[in-house]
């Protein structure tokens, strides 16, 4: 029998071979796969548009279930002036369901174009960019329950939605989750203009201060536009694109660890408690890796041989430059890791999912 190999469902092109693989188009085919596998005490992955993943070289011994549930609900019966609920199936592309939406003259997901992946993974990592969450806009969430043996149903606020951090989130171990996302429901403004900007950077693409507004079309296309010069839109043309997104998450401090650092480095508030928000490509980047950073040619091309690398385009990017595996991109992440620790005494963490592997 031929096994597929999970680097070619995941964007950074790793990952050795499933055992078995299934995929499901329906909430009905999901669950049926998903209480096959616990019946049998199949250990599971769920995999969508695998934008996310770090798979081990070795691969996955079990069943890895590839969503590919497709459709978009709006429900009319909205007020006009409240705008709409929108309900996607968890396997549809993220980024169709942003231009679809803003087709139809509703906003709140124009700062999130862009995103490689499924639906069904956002609520879980609560994806965001350029200062907008999903968990600003979602309603609801649809899940199978696997412990309990039923759908259950989650309102925003029983998500505990944190910095790229949920319930979903919490709950799932190596890639294998007690809730699968079957469906995620989005409250949606109706009208032209976006929601308030809080991304300097896209303020000023825009011409905007932050805190403006811009026509929520044109959002999009700014941020597609910085997105793409970041390496952040997968280019099967662009080896430099071939990752997991950001593989770092910007580090959340106290006062006292962010007092540490020199005066320049980014600072932004992080909720109560006086925490406080760094950059990590800020701290990459003043640590002494640079982009291209594991290249032929720079002090880190004996990590991986070349076959991997920071980004040419953004340092929190590790990207596979062709004929690398997971050992190749952790290589490279663990001596940021650890050069960033060694350098700040900040201990950076990984944004992507490790399965059966680690920094």
């Amino acid at each position: 029998m031929t096994q597929t190999l999970l680097s070619e469902l995941t964007t950074n092109a790793v990952g050795g071979p499933a055992d078995r693989l299934v995929e499901a188009s329906t909430r009905e085919e999901i669950t049926t796969v998903v209480q096959e596998a616990d019946a049998s005490r199949t250990p599971l992955l769920i995999v969508g548009g695998g934008s996310n993943l770090v798979v081990d070289d070795a691969g996955f011994a079990g069943t890895v279930l590839r969503i590919t549930s497709r459709g978009i609900t709006v429900d009319d019966d909205s007020a006009a002036c409240a705008g709409a609920v929108v309900t996607v199936e968890a396997g549809h592309p993220w980024d169709e369901v942003v231009q679809h939406t803003l087709s139809r003259g509703l906003t709140g997901l124009e700062a999130l174009s862009g995103i490689p992946g499924s639906t069904g993974a956002t609520p879980v990592q609560n994806v965001g960019a350029y200062g907008a969450d999903v968990s600003q806009t979602i309603s609801r969430v649809t899940t199978w329950d696997r412990e309990a043996g039923r759908v259950k149903s989650f309102a925003a606020a029983d998500l505990g939605f944190g910095y790229r951090d949920s319930l979903l989130k919490r709950t799932t171990v190596n890639g294998s989750p007690r809730y699968v996302v079957l469906a995620v429901s989005f409250q949606l403004a109706l009208g032209e203009l976006g929601a308030p900007l809080a991304y300097a950077e896209l303020a000023r693409a825009l011409g905007r201060a932050p805190g403006e507004r811009a026509p929520a079309v044109d959002v999009r296309r700014e941020v597609l536009r910085l997105r793409a010069g970041k390496g952040m839109v997968l280019d099967p043309a662009d080896r430099d694109t071939f990752s997991s997104g950001s593989f770092f998450t910007n580090p959340v401090v106290d006062a006292a660890a962010a007092g540490t650092l020199p005066d320049d480095a980014p600072r932004y508030p992080a909720g109560g408690d006086g925490l406080v928000k760094l950059s990590a490509a800020w701290l990459i980047d003043r640590a002494g890796f640079p982009k291209g950073f594991g290249l032929p040619g720079t002090p880190g091309e004996d990590l991986a041989g070349g076959r991997a690398s920071l980004s040419t385009k953004h340092t929190l990017a590790v990207t596979n430059r062709g004929g690398a595996g997971a050992s190749d991109l952790l290589a490279v992440a663990r001596a940021v890791r650890d050069g960033v620790s060694e350098r700040f005494g900040i201990e950076l963490h990984s944004e992507s999912l490790l399965i059966n592997c680690a920094l």
